[in-house]
């Protein structure tokens, strides 16, 4: 259901990838796309399903985002930036 938000505050939920359970606020909430900048690389995240919680006293209208592709390979076990490449 698109179209719903009324100018109050919405959030993405993200989901898998190193984002994984991340909310991060959302300007458009009826963006199909996210790119996500991730230490020295970018993350693509989709959205997926309905706007949720658009009620007008329910909280922040939500849009859920799963991890689509990274642009550079990703290694979490790394913990300086310039081992991963």
């Amino acid at each position: 259901m698109r179209g719903v938000y009324a100018g109050a505050m919405a959030i993405a939920r993200l989901h898998g990838g190193p984002l994984d359970g991340q909310l991060l606020p959302l300007e458009d909430p009826d963006l199909d796309r996210m790119i996500v900048p991730y230490s020295e690389t970018q993350v693509v995240y989709e959205r997926r399903g309905d706007l949720g919680r658009t009620g007008e006293n329910d909280g922040p209208t939500e849009a859920e985002f799963w991890f689509l592709e990274a642009e550079d390979e990703i290694d979490p076990d790394s913990d300086h930036p310039r081992e991963r490449r």
